[in-house]
């Protein structure tokens, strides 16, 4: 007879849940899961993404509080590997290399408007009303509740001519800097 018994090992290294026979990782972390320490939390594969892709790295320097709000932390920065891209499929590969949940939000920029200038509301966020979409989900396409540290999120969208405003709209994020432009042609 076999005996399977699961033993589950938490620790700040490592959450395991290991069985006879079996070994699953459920995620890493040097300070535990929402931790603003710096561990990654997760690790993730995106699947095969169609069309031009452009890969973001969000990250933010100092401290930041379990919530994602800075309080006092320094800098962020969400960055492209490229600024331009043809008209058509692109899908948006976004890294969370920073310490606090971030997202992708994709707004259209009109008539000569620059990339960071959006006036912030009293919810230290701006207007998303005319978003084309987002990447919010850890490990996953489209909307969620943040990319966690160390995961990625992605999104494919049909963009048309024009310009783009690619943007962090978690509270406080975009006046911290969390803003790039993409121009499609």
């Amino acid at each position: 007879m076999t005996v399977r018994w699961p033993v589950v090992i938490i620790g700040a290294a490592a959450t395991l849940l290991l069985s006879v026979g079996s070994l699953v990782l459920i995620g890493i972390s040097s300070g535990g899961i929402g931790s603003p320490a710096g561990g990654s939390v997760v690790n993730c594969a995106p699947p095969s993404l169609t069309g031009q892709v452009v890969h973001l790295t969000a990250m933010n320097m100092g401290r930041g509080n379990v919530n994602g709000m800075m309080g006092g932390a320094g800098a962020m920065s969400l960055r492209a590997d490229r600024s331009t891209v043809s008209s058509g499929k692109v899908s948006f590969l976004v890294t969370n290399v920073g310490t606090v949940s971030h997202e992708l939000i994709v707004l259209p920029l009109t008539g000569s408007a620059l990339a960071g200038s959006r006036a912030i509301g009293g919810d230290s966020r701006v207007d998303e009303s005319t978003s084309l979409g987002e990447a919010s989900a850890s490990c996953a396409e489209g909307s969620g509740e943040g990319i966690l540290p160390g995961a990625s999120g992605w999104v494919t969208l049909t963009l048309a001519p024009g310009r783009y405003e690619l943007l962090c709209n978690l509270p406080g994020h975009y006046a911290a800097g969390m803003y790039t432009q993409l121009t499609v042609r």
